[in-house]
């Protein structure tokens, strides 16, 4: 027969003690210990540092640019909507780290909970869909409800890096997924789209972590880097980008000054 016991810290404690006892075997006394994660100053930050502050933008659709020199370049236009507003300034003393959040896409009230309400009408802005974290190593120069204009941060021939979600596929096999080849196409073959061996018998009698096989392909979250700014058009408010970019018409996008290290953001 085994008791166990374990006695219960403050709320401000960071560790507690385990006694475990049994009629066949001694006391064994363990102490438990976790790193204070209450603290702000100590709290871990999932989030990369950015080379700028950057905009949100809707995916139009793709088209053909010819450059002055008769270069056709394909582009992916990218439009934008009423929004792009400062929310929020974080700052390293409240929340830890460095940050301006972004709202985008305005829409209307009944579409947001109160809380959600609340957090856009304290700083007097619209209501909107999206909200966005840029994390900056400053925050000179931005002010609460402070529109953000694209031209005003980016130029013609800027390098941006475009973030989004991909075109979601569905389940597919591993041809479609991985460029897998297929087999023999003649009526002997017994193996036209099959995924083929996954592993040995015995050893190791299991099939590896991270095994290429079919599955959910696209809907993830996609970056493109590097990407070239072609053309501003002030008048029809849009953008031209040189290439491809993650998802469908209509998709939501992050754009960012392209990261450069040693250039735009530290080493370390």
């Amino acid at each position: 027969m085994s008791i166990l016991s374990i006695s219960s810290p403050p709320i401000s404690s960071s560790s507690f003690s385990l006694s475990i006892s049994s009629t066949r075997m001694p006391c064994f006394n363990f102490r438990v210990s976790f790193p204070q994660s209450q603290k702000r100053g100590n709290r871990v930050v999932m989030m990369s540092m950015e080379a700028g502050v950057g905009v949100m933008g809707t995916k139009l659709g793709m088209m053909s640019y010819f450059e002055e020199n008769g270069v056709v370049v394909p582009v992916t236009v990218v439009g934008f909507k009423e929004g792009n507003i400062v929310t929020q300034l974080k700052t390293e003393a409240t929340d830890g780290y460095d940050a301006v959040q972004v709202g985008y896409q305005r829409i209307r009230d009944r579409k947001l909970t109160k809380p959600e309400l609340g957090h856009l009408e304290k700083v007097g802005a619209i209501p909107m869909r999206h909200l966005q974290e840029f994390r900056l190593q400053s925050l000179e120069g931005f002010d609460l409800n402070q529109r953000l204009v694209f031209d005003e941060l980016f130029k013609e021939g800027d390098l941006v890096d475009v973030s989004g979600t991909t075109i979601g596929k569905g389940f597919q096999g591993g041809i479609k997924r991985w460029n897998f080849k297929r087999g023999p196409m003649s009526h002997g073959s017994k193996s036209h789209r099959q995924l083929g061996s996954i592993g040995a018998g015995t050893t190791p009698g299991r099939v590896y972590p991270g095994k290429k096989m079919p599955g959910r392909m696209g809907g993830t979250k996609r970056k493109i880097r590097k990407l070239k700014i072609v053309k501003i058009d002030k008048d029809l408010n849009v953008v031209m980008i040189k290439g491809a970019l993650p998802g469908k018409p209509g998709n939501l996008l992050r754009i960012t000054p392209a990261k450069i290290v040693g250039k735009n953001i530290p080493k370390n």
